[in-house]
């Protein structure tokens, strides 16, 4: 992450400059705020996004995108897993995080177009005595207007490869399914659903790109938020590399 490696560089230039190596204590820290700096100015993190975000295109309709009228056809929603507080004393459907909230927002709106399908969610939690994103979001889902009948909750996997494992178990081989998550996430998701047999179709949301022409300072400026989608993007290419060896 961009962030720890600026403050190791900060940290070593400190230490050489004020000890014998004080040229290489100078290039060191000067490494270090050039990191921070690409890592946080706009033109970098949208380029390192953008290849992720931009790979699937959204669901506008299923109809208009004749999914249900291919020969195989769409078996399940799903909806991969996220963050959300669940000890907070908010209502159900503020305790989602923000990619949370959007991936099940994206998710009940393409169940109300085919409400026969079942709407899975998925995810555990990774903190012990914790209830799993899994429960929250069936919560929040039914506190939205979907019937219990139609949710089937997966709340043991915690990361995206269980989750693949999790829904082949539920559907079997080569089940056709509507994917749905974090637009920078699609691409590794679609990659673990794929590998573990199954036929995923990607609904991509919660996008943190901004695609269209540069037209405010902001977008010039350094700033905490386009440090994020440098992080993001650094991070779901790493994982990417991963894929293959989690099967």
């Amino acid at each position: 992450m961009p962030l720890p490696i600026t403050f190791a560089l900060l940290a070593l230039g400190g230490l050489l400059f004020w000890g014998r190596y004080r040229q290489a204590g100078a290039a060191a820290f000067g490494l270090g705020v050039a990191v921070l700096f690409l890592a946080s100015w706009g033109p970098v993190a949208e380029r390192l996004l953008a290849p992720l975000e931009t790979r699937y295109q959204p669901v506008q309709s299923l109809a208009d995108d004749s999914l249900l009228a291919d020969e195989a056809p769409i078996e399940a929603i799903v909806v991969l897993g996220g963050g959300w507080q669940p000890h907070a004393p908010y209502a159900n459907t503020s305790k989602l995080n923000d990619s949370s909230t959007m991936r099940l927002v994206e998710g009940i709106r393409l169940w109300r177009q085919v409400p026969e399908l079942p709407l899975i969610l998925t995810g555990a939690s990774r903190r012990a005595g914790e209830a799993p994103i899994a429960e929250g979001y069936a919560e929040a889902a039914q506190a939205l207007g979907v019937h219990e009948e139609a949710l089937q909750a997966l709340d043991w996997p915690t990361d995206t490869g269980q989750e693949a494992s999790a829904v082949r178990e539920r559907l079997g081989a080569g089940a056709r399914i509507l994917l749905v998550t974090s637009a920078s996430h699609m691409p590794r998701a679609m990659r673990h659903f794929e590998t573990v047999g199954l036929s995923p179709v990607a609904a991509p949301t919660h996008y943190l790109g901004e695609y269209h022409e540069p037209n405010g300072l902001s977008y010039w400026v350094p700033s905490a938020r386009h440090l994020r989608k440098t992080e993001r993007g650094i991070y779901e290419a790493l994982g990417l590399l991963m894929v293959g060896r989690e099967h």
